[in-house]
C-alpha cells in the first residue's frame, strides 16, 4: 500500500491487503509519496490547452515575428496596412496547428483512458473487488486471469499452475512474441486462496525504479526469514498472462515507476536537412527585409528633408513627427510591415500539409502491402518524407531483416560425422534440383508433420542405437527453455524464446527424442517411445555475454550431467583437452556450414560428481541470495562448472533469405547507396549471407577481414587495407600522394580517389577497438571507401555507435532497418528508422519512423516515394520563395516613386488573400502530386536517385536563383505597367493612369504570371492541378469584381469605396495588352532557358522522359504495322515465334538488374560528368555544384 525509501537507494514495499491492519499501520510511516498507477502520455487538458499550445507555437521564430508585426500594425503612426492583413493569416496558421495538436492529444487522452480504466481484481479487506487500473496502489495484491494484461510491476506470489509457475508474453515490452516462464518463490507459491493472502504481511526491499527490463534485485522478508528475488519472480506491466488460469501478485512498482513507463522516454526529435536549411534561409530573408527597410527609411528621410519640406502646407507631417530623421525612423517600421510577406507565414503549414499527403501515399501503396501477413506499409512520422530521397547509408540487421527468421534444422555434426547433405540413390551428394524424397518419420506418432530432413543416414544411426547420436538429441530435448502445450493427445505445440531454439527441439522431437512437458524441477522426454523424467537441478541461462546455455539434470539412474549449447567461439575453448582431434574435425564442419550461410551452435556435456554438485549448489544459493554483485558472482560460478566439457557435435540451422533481397540490394547499390550489415551472427555466416544477397561478389577487387584482438592489431589491419586500396588507385590519383590527400579537410576527397570495389568485414571484438576515439576516424575512412561493410558479432550498443559514427563525420543521410528489440537503439540513432514487422514482435516497429513487412519494399520506399517526396518538396520551396519575392518586391520599387511614404501598390484585401487563396492551392497540388518520371522508371533507373543525395534540387544556390527570378519578375511587373500608364489614355480620351487602375493591373499581371509559372513547373498534370490553378485564377477575378461591386459598397461604404474600378480598368484593351506584355516578358526567358538546357544539357530525368516518349511512338507505329499486315487466319503463331521463353529470366530478376545496369553503364561512360564531379565537390562545404555537363546527358538518345 505504500513504499518508503530505504538506505542506499533501495525501495521498501510493505504489502498488506488494502483495509487490513498491516497495511494501515505501515502507511503511517511512509517516507515518500508513491505515484499512483495512473499513466499520462497526453500534454494538455481543457484548461491548459489554449495557453500551453499558444506558448509552444510562439516558440517558432516565424510565429513570434508575425505577432510582433501585428503589434506594430496596431500603432497608427507607422501602420500603413490594416491589422487584418496580418491577423487573418496568423490566426489561420495557429488554428490549423492547434487543431492538429488537439487531435493528436485527443487520441493520447483516449489511449490513456482506455488503459487507466481497465479493470483489475484487487484484494481489499479479504475480498476480491473490481478496481480500475488507475486506483491500484503499491502494496496491493491483485489477481490476474488468463489473457489479461499485467496492471503494474508485480511480484508473483502464487498461480494455478504447479510450483507457482506462470507463462507470459512480453511483446509489448521487448518485441518478442514467444512465451516466457515466471515462477513464484516456493514460500509464497502455496498462498492460493484469498484467506491466506489476506494474512500475508511480508515486506519487500528492492532496487529503485529503473528501465532495465531483464534485471531485478530484491529480498522478501517474511516470517523472520529472507528470500532472494530476481527477474524470474516478476511480472512486468505490459505483459500478458498466457496458458495460466490465474495468478496473484504483489504490486511493487506502479504507474510511472514501472519498467514499461521508465522505458518510454521521449524519442529524439528528428529534423530533415531541408528543415534546417529553411530556418537558415528565413533568417537570411529577415536580414534582407531589414536591409530593404533601412534603404527605404533613408530614402524617406532624404526625401522629406529635400522635397517634402516644400509641401508642409498641404502635406503636413503626422502628429508627433518633428524631423525628417524621425519620419525616416517611422517609415522603417512601416516598410517592415509592408514587406513582411518575403518571410512567408504560410510556409511551415504548407510544408506540413504536403508531408502529410506524402505519408498517406506511403500508407495507401498497395505494392508495399503484404497480403500474407495483412500488413500495409506505415509512415509513423510525417516529418522525414523528403529525407527518404537523400539516403546514402543503410544500416541493416541480418536475421529477420534480410532473412526470414524462420529457422529450419538443416545439418549437424555428431562425433565427427556430418549429416544433412542431400544424397541420391547411390549415396552421392545430389546436385541442385535432384532432391529426393524427404526422410520418413511415420514411425514416430509425435513427429511434427511440417519438419523435413533429407539425409536418411541420421535416422539410421538413431535406429542402430549410436550412443553419440542418442546423446546428441537427448541434449537438444533437455537443454532449452521451450514451453510445451498439448491441446489434444499427441498434438504438441512448442512456444520458444527464439526460433533457433524451437527448430532444435522440433528436430529432436522428429528423431524420437520428444520433449513432452516440464515443471520447475523436472523435464519429461519420450525417448524412442519411452517416457523418461529427468530431475532439473539448475538452468544456467543464456545471455549476450555468456552466449551459451546449460542445464544440470539428474537421470532416473541418479547420474548428474551438465548439458551445454552455445556459440563455437565460446564453447570450444571450454572443452577438455582430450577432445582435440574431434574438435578439429568439428571445426571443419562448422566452417563448411557457416560457408553455406547456416547458423551454428556447438553441443557439449560434462558428468558431475554428487559431492561436487552439492558443494557447488550451496555456493550458487548463497550467490543468488546476495544483495551486492549478485550477477558477477553467479557468472563466476557458471563459468567454473562449464569447463572441461566433452564435445558432442554441432548443429546448423538455415535462415532463408527474404524474397527479393538480392535484387533490392543490387538496385540500391546502383543508386549509390552504401549498405552496411550489422549482425550478431558469426563471421562466416554473415559473409555467406553477404554473397547470397549480392552485397559481396566474386568480381570485387578484395574483401578485407579485420579480426584483431588488440588495438595495435586492429590499427595495423585497417592501415594495410587502406594502403592496398591506395596502391591500386595510384594510377588515377593525378599525381597527388596519399598523404597530400589525407591532409585535405574532408575525408571524402580521399575516398573518391579510390578505384575498384572493396568490402570490409569486421568482428565485434575488433569493432570495439575500432570505435575508440583515437581510431574511429581511421575505421570510418577505411569503411567508407568500401562498397559493402559487414560487422559481425556486434551488440545492440555497437550498432548504434556505428550509426552515430557515420552521422558524426559524414554529411550524409543514414537509414537503419531492423526487426527486433536489439535493433531499437540503431533505429532511433539513424536519421531515418525503418522497422520490419516480422517474427520478433513489434518493438522495432514501435521505435521506427516507417514500417513494412519485407526488406524488398525498402527499394520502393526510397526510389519511388522518397525520390518523389524530395523532388516535390524542392519544387514547392523554389516556387514558394519565387512567388513571394515577385509579390513583395513591387512595393520596394514603388517606394522610389511615392516619396518613400510606405504606400502599398496593391489593395489591402489582395495582400491578405494572395497567399491564402490566390496562390496557395496550386502550389500545394504541385507539392503533393508532382512527379518527373513514372514509378516504373524510378525503379528501372536507380541513378535518378543521386541528385537527392547531392542535395542538388534545393540548396543555397537554387534559393538565390529563385530569389533572382522573383526580383526580375517584380521589376517587370512594376515598370512595364508604370511605363505604359505614364502616357496611356482611355477609350474616351481621358488619362488612364490612376492609383487604383494601376493596382488592379499589377495585381492581375502578378496572378496570371505566377499561375503560368506554376503551369511550367508542373511536370505531372492531374485533374486536381487543373482545378486548383484555373480555379484560383477564376476565384481572383470573382473576388476582384465582387470587391468593386455596388452591393459591397452599400453594405460597407467605408471599406469598399472604389465602386466599378475593376470593371472599368479591365474593360480597356490597353490594360490587357499591358498584362499580356508583362506575362510574355516575365515568362519567355524562363521558357527559353529551359528549352536550351533541355536541348544542350539535359538532366537524367529529361533523358528518361524522352526515351519514354520515343518508346510510346515506336509501340504505336509497331501496332499500326501489325494491324496493316494481319491476314485472315485467327490461328495463333505465338508458340513458334521464339526458340526460348523469358519466364526463367524474369523470375530470376536478372532482366531487372540488366535494365538498371544498362542505365548505370550509360551514365558511367562519362564518369567525369556532373554527378561524379559534384560528388567529389561535396566534401568541401559547397553543397552547390555546377549544372549538368553535356557529357553526362547526351546519352540515351534513341
Amino acid at each position: 500500500m505504500g513504499c518508503g525509501a530505504a538506505s542506499h537507494g533501495a525501495v521498501r514495499v510493505p504489502p498488506g491487503p488494502r483495509g487490513g491492519a498491516a497495511g494501515a499501520s505501515q502507511r503511517a510511516g511512509l517516507q515518500r509519496e508513491v505515484p499512483s498507477n495512473c499513466i499520462k502520455t497526453s500534454k494538455y487538458n481543457i484548461i491548459t490547452f489554449l495557453p500551453v499550445n499558444l506558448f509552444e507555437q510562439f516558440q517558432e521564430v516565424a510565429n513570434t515575428y508575425f505577432l510582433f508585426l501585428l503589434i506594430l500594425q496596431l500603432i497608427p503612426q507607422i501602420s500603413s496596412l490594416s491589422w487584418f492583413t496580418t491577423i487573418v493569416p496568423l490566426v489561420l496558421v495557429l488554428t490549423i496547428t492547434a487543431v492538429k495538436d488537439a487531435t493528436d492529444d485527443y487520441f493520447r487522452h483516449k489511449s490513456d483512458n482506455q488503459v487507466n480504466n481497465r479493470q483489475s481484481q484487487v484484494l481489499i479487506s479479504g475480498v476480491l473487488r473490481q478496481e480500475q487500473w488507475m486506483n491500484v496502489r503499491v502494496g496491493d495484491i491483485i489477481k490476474l486471469e488468463n489473457n489479461q494484461f499485467v496492471a503494474a510491476d508485480l511480484l508473483l506470489l502464487s498461480s494455478s499452475e504447479p510450483h507457482g509457475l506462470c507463462y507470459i508474453e512480453t511483446a509489448e515490452l521487448d518485441g518478442e512474441t514467444n512465451m516466457k516462464v515466471r515462477q513464484a518463490i516456493p514460500v509464497t507459491s502455496e498462498l492460493g486462496d484469498t484467506s491466506k493472502l489476506a494474512r500475508f504481511d511480508g515486506e519487500v526491499i528492492c532496487e529503485p525504479p529503473n528501465n532495465k527490463l531483464d534485471k531485478f534485485g530484491g529480498t522478501l522478508y517474511w516470517k523472520e526469514s529472507k528470500y532472494p528475488l530476481s527477474n524470474q519472480n516478476m511480472l512486468l506491466r505490459g505483459c500478458v498472462l498466457r496458458n495460466t488460469e490465474w495468478c496473484f501478485g504483489l504490486v511493487v512498482f506502479a504507474g510511472p515507476d514501472t519498467k514499461l513507463m521508465q522505458n518510454s522516454g521521449r524519442t529524439k526529435f528528428k529534423r530533415t536537412s531541408i528543415d534546417r536549411l529553411m530556418n537558415t534561409l528565413v533568417l537570411w530573408i529577415f536580414g534582407f527585409l531589414v536591409c530593404m527597410g533601412v534603404i527605404l527609411a533613408i530614402g524617406n528621410a532624404i526625401w522629406e528633408h529635400e522635397v517634402g519640406v516644400c509641401f508642409q502646407i498641404y502635406l503636413p507631417w503626422d502628429e508627433g513627427v518633428h524631423s525628417a530623421f524621425f519620419s525616416g525612423f517611422l517609415s522603417f517600421w512601416s516598410y517592415i510591415i509592408i514587406l513582411n510577406t518575403v518571410v512567408p507565414i504560410s510556409l511551415y503549414v504548407s510544408v506540413e500539409v504536403i508531408r502529410l499527403g506524402h505519408s498517406y501515399f506511403i500508407n495507401w501503396d498497395k505494392k508495399m502491402y503484404c497480403a500474407k501477413r495483412r500488413t500495409p506499409a506505415e509512415a509513423r512520422t510525417t516529418t522525414l518524407n523528403e529525407e527518404l530521397g537523400q539516403v546514402e547509408y543503410i544500416f541493416s540487421d541480418k536475421t529477420g531483416t534480410l532473412t526470414q527468421n524462420i529457422m529450419v534444422f538443416s545439418k549437424c555434426s555428431v562425433n565427427g560425422h556430418s549429416y544433412g547433405d542431400v544424397q541420391d540413390v547411390l549415396g552421392h551428394k545430389a546436385e541442385l534440383g535432384e532432391r529426393p524424397e524427404p526422410v520418413d518419420f511415420s514411425f514416430n506418432p509425435l513427429a511434427d508433420p511440417r519438419f523435413q530432413f533429407w539425409d536418411p543416414s541420421l535416422l539410421e544411426a538413431i535406429k542402430l542405437g549410436d550412443p553419440h547420436v542418442h546423446e546428441f538429441f537427448r541434449l537438444l530435448s533437455l537443454c532449452h527453455t521451450v514451453m510445451s502445450e498439448e491441446k489434444n493427445e499427441g498434438e504438441l505445440y512448442y512456444k520458444a524464446q527464439s526460433p533457433d531454439e524451437g527448430a532444435l527441439v522440433t528436430a529432436a522431437r522428429n528423431f524420437g527424442f520428444v520433449f513432452r512437458s516440464r515443471t520447475p524441477k523436472t523435464i519429461t522426454v519420450h525417448e524412442l517411445g519411452r517416457a523418461i523424467t529427468y530431475q532439473l537441478l539448475a538452468i544456467l541461462d543464456f545471455n549476450n555475454i555468456r552466449k551459451r546455455m546449460s542445464v544440470i539434470v539428474r537421470s532416473p539412474e541418479g547420474k548428474i550431467r551438465l548439458y551445454c549449447k552455445g556459440a563455437d567461439t565460446i564453447l570450444l575453448e571450454r572443452l577438455h583437452p582430450i577432445n582435440q582431434d574431434l574438435t578439429n574435425v568439428t571445426t571443419d564442419h562448422l566452417n563448411e556450414y557457416a560457408g553455406e550461410g547456416l547458423r551454428t551452435l556447438v553441443l557439449a556435456y560434462k558428468d558431475l560428481e554428487e559431492s561436487y554438485y552439492e558443494e557447488w549448489s550451496e555456493r550458487l544459493h548463497q550467490a543468488s541470495s546476495a544483495h551486492e554483485a549478485r550477477e558477477d558472482r553467479l557468472a563466476q560460478l557458471y563459468d567454473e562448472v562449464e569447463h572441461d566439457m566433452m564435445l558432442l557435435g554441432a548443429t546448423a540451422i538455415e535462415d532463408k533469405l527474404q524474397q527479393g533481397v538480392p535484387e533490392t540490394i543490387a538496385i540500391l547499390t546502383l543508386a549509390n547507396i552504401k549498405i552496411w550489415v550489422l549482425t550478431g551472427d558469426k563471421q562466416e555466416t554473415a559473409v555467406n549471407i553477404g554473397y547470397s544477397c549480392k552485397m559481396l561478389t566474386d568480381d570485387m577487387t578484395e574483401v578485407f577481414v579485420v579480426t584483431g584482438h588488440t588495438v595495435l592489431e586492429v590499427r595495423e589491419e585497417l592501415r594495410k587495407a587502406r594502403e592496398k586500396m591506395m596502391d591500386a588507385s595510384h594510377s588515377t590519383s593525378n599525381g597527388f600522394s596519399y598523404q597530400e590527400k589525407l591532409s585535405s579537410s574532408k575525408l571524402t576527397s580521399v575516398l573518391e580517389a579510390i578505384a575498384g570495389e572493396y568490402a570490409l568485414v569486421i568482428n565485434g571484438h575488433s569493432l570495439a577497438h575500432a570505435l575508440e576515439a583515437d581510431m574511429e576516424v581511421e575505421f570510418l575512412e577505411t569503411a567508407c571507401a568500401c562498397k559493402a561493410v559487414i560487422c559481425c558479432r556486434v551488440t545492440p550498443l555497437q550498432k548504434a555507435q556505428v550509426v552515430e559514427l557515420v552521422k558524426k563525420y559524414k554529411k550524409a543521410v543514414t537509414l537503419a532497418i531492423g526487426d527486433g528489440a536489439n535493433d531499437v537503439s540503431m533505429i532511433k540513432t539513424a536519421h531515418i528508422g525503418v522497422g520490419i514487422s516480422g517474427q520478433e514482435g513489434i518493438q522495432a516497429v514501435l521505435a521506427s519512423d516507417y514500417s513494412f513487412s519485407q526488406f524488398k519494399f525498402l527499394q520502393r520506399l526510397l526510389l519511388v516515394h522518397g525520390r518523389w517526396s524530395y523532388l516535390r518538396m524542392c519544387k514547392f520551396l523554389c516556387y514558394f520563395f519565387y512567388k513571394n519575392f515577385a509579390f513583395t518586391m513591387v512595393h520596394f520599387w514603388f517606394g522610389f516613386f511615392c516619396g518613400f511614404s510606405a504606400q502599398t501598390v496593391y489593395d489591402q484585401y489582395f495582400i491578405t488573400l494572395y497567399n491564402i487563396v490566390y496562390t496557395s492551392l496550386p502550389v500545394l497540388a504541385m507539392g503533393v502530386f508532382d512527379q518527373d518520371v513514372p514509378e516504373q522508371r524510378s525503379m528501372e533507373y536507380p541513378k535518378l536517385y543521386e541528385p537527392g543525395q547531392l542535395n542538388l534540387l534545393f540548396n543555397k544556390r537554387e534559393f538565390f536563383i529563385c530569389i533572382a527570378q522573383g526580383i526580375y519578375t517584380s521589376v517587370l511587373m512594376f515598370f512595364i505597367p508604370y511605363g505604359v500608364f505614364a502616357d496611356a489614355t482611355r477609350d474616351d480620351g481621358a488619362q488612364l493612369a490612376d492609383y487604383q487602375s494601376f493596382a488592379v493591373t499589377v495585381a492581375t499581371s502578378l496572378v496570371i504570371v505566377v499561375s503560368v509559372q506554376i503551369g511550367l513547373d508542373t511536370g505531372f498534370w492531374t485533374a486536381i492541378n487543373h482545378f486548383f490553378i484555373w480555379g484560383s485564377l477564376a476565384a481572383y477575378f470573382a473576388i476582384l469584381f465582387a470587391m468593386h461591386s455596388n452591393g459591397l459598397f452599400q453594405m460597407f461604404p467605408n471599406q469598399f469605396r472604389f465602386v466599378g474600378n475593376a470593371q472599368n480598368t479591365l474593360a480597356q484593351p490597353t490594360v490587357w495588352l499591358t498584362i499580356a506584355l508583362t506575362t510574355v516578358v516575365c515568362i519567355m526567358p524562363v521558357v527559353a532557358f529551359r528549352f536550351l538546357k533541355l536541348d544542350l544539357k539535359p538532366e537524367l530525368s529529361d533523358t528518361v522522359r524522352y526515351t519514354q516518349l520515343v518508346r510510346k511512338k515506336q509501340k504505336t507505329q509497331h501496332r499500326c504495322m501489325r494491324r496493316a499486315g494481319r491476314v485472315g487466319s485467327r490461328r495463333s503463331g505465338y508458340a513458334f515465334s521464339h526458340q526460348e521463353g523469358f519466364g526463367e529470366l524474369i523470375m530470376s530478376g536478372k532482366n531487372m538488374r540488366l535494365s538498371s545496369l544498362a542505365l548505370s553503364s550509360f551514365t558511367a561512360r562519362p564518369s567525369t560528368g556532373w554527378i561524379e564531379t559534384l560528388r567529389k565537390k561535396k566534401g568541401s562545404d559547397s553543397s552547390t555544384a555546377g549544372s549538368p555537363s553535356s557529357a553526362a546527358s547526351k546519352t540515351l538518345k534513341v
